[in-house]
């Protein structure tokens, strides 16, 4: 049994019709030369044969020429070993260049399965390879993939529309219990206990409200722009970082955090104004939350290019970085001091950035801190998928 070389399947196919061919070819000469070789030492004068009697000159007569068909006999094997061996070459030459042919050939199709594959997404789930041609394994293949996209898509869907239909529906019971705490904190003379309850219950009740409207936001950023923001604009990155950067001012000075913006002015991108102004504040939400006293932050940017990065530093404590790696998932946190946090916020920004065809690159500082950098296409190229 032949054992095919490792690496890649053209290269498998191409060995496998290259011995294919090379070994029908060495057959090929073989026999020939088996049959010719036969043919040649059968050869004998007609007349008296060797060693029966006759004349003196009868014989040796027969005697030269037996040598002479011997010579020729030798001669030719020879001629007919050294064209065997070319051709034997000639045709290894060949098996390769025909395997290869071959290979490539038959790998065609598989090859546009692959690219086509490859071109799908998460966020293009409903796209379909819908091979056409006749009914073989390569498309049985791509039927099988179509069928698994559709799986894919349909369960995708369901999940974001279980999250986003429970965000709503959970803020019924939420409005329901606020209202109740506030008509009993409101009587006449409540009891301590009581005003004690209801502001604790208040401050959870804000925490899971806020907690449903990431869910909600990040529902929608991963299945695109939502339809209730405003249409796709172009957005000055430093606007909504001032902007951010003022909501967070009174925790910023309350820290004592030192600030430092250094943004191009042409820093303008293309998308959902909503959600570029919440992909802005939670990375400066998260720098701001998540620092430590007297620390630092730094925003920079680079417009260079067809993209447009925002870049957001902080210092602080040295992080592991296949921590780092997890904060874009949603629910992660480092550490017991985020606890508090809803860990939804960098996932957000993920999911913000993808929908613009852009990415999010966490990275832990090796002087300690976190950098956080967000790529988004600029006007020319940008759009919400």
């Amino acid at each position: 049994m032949i054992r095919l070389p490792s690496g890649t399947v053209r290269v498998r196919f191409t060995f496998l019709y290259a011995v294919v061919f090379l070994g029908s070819g060495i057959g090929l000469l073989v026999l020939t030369f088996l049959l010719s070789g036969g043919s040649i030492s059968s050869v004998t004068p007609a007349g008296n044969p060797p060693g029966q009697g006759g004349p003196a000159g009868t014989q040796q007569r027969i005697r030269q020429l037996e040598e002479q068909l011997a010579a020729v006999h030798t001669q030719q094997a020879r001629q007919l070993l050294a064209g065997a061996l070319a051709a034997l070459v000639v045709m290894a030459v060949v098996s390769l260049l025909l395997g290869r042919l071959l290979a490539r050939r038959v790998l065609r199709p598989l090859r546009t399965i692959t690219s086509a594959t490859r071109r799908i997404s998460a966020d293009s789930l409903d796209r379909r390879l819908s091979v056409h041609g006749p009914a073989d394994e390569v498309k049985d293949l791509a039927d099988t993939i179509d069928e698994l996209l559709e799986r894919l898509e349909a369960s995708f869907v369901a999940q974001r529309r279980f999250v986003a239909n429970a965000s709503h529906e959970l803020r019924t019971p939420l409005a329901t219990m606020r209202a109740s705490l506030d008509v009993a904190a409101a009587k006449p003379q409540p009891a301590p206990s009581t005003v004690t309850l209801a502001d604790r219950v208040r401050t959870q009740l804000d925490r899971v409200d806020h907690l449903l409207d990431g869910l909600l936001l990040l529902a929608r950023a991963q299945h695109g722009a939502p339809a209730d923001t405003a249409p796709v604009a172009q957005v000055d990155l430093v606007d909504l970082v001032d902007g951010a950067l003022s909501d967070r001012s009174a925790e910023v000075r309350a820290k004592g955090l030192e600030v430092t913006v250094d943004l191009p002015p042409a820093a303008v991108v293309e998308g959902s104004p909503a959600l570029l102004a919440r992909l802005v504040a939670n990375v400066v939400d998260n720098a701001v939350t998540h620092n430590q006293d007297g620390g630092w932050i730094r925003v920079t940017g680079d417009t260079g290019g067809p993209e447009t990065v925002l870049v957001v530093e902080t210092g602080g404590r040295l992080l592991d970085q296949r921590e780092v790696d997890r904060l874009a998932r949603p629910f992660e946190r480092l550490g017991a001091e985020r606890t508090g946090s809803s860990g939804l916020g960098l996932s957000i920004v993920a999911a913000v950035a993808a929908a613009h065809r852009g990415r999010l690159a966490l990275l832990a500082r090796p002087a300690g801190g976190l950098r956080v950098s967000v790529t988004l296409p600029t006007v020319r190229t940008a759009g919400v998928t």
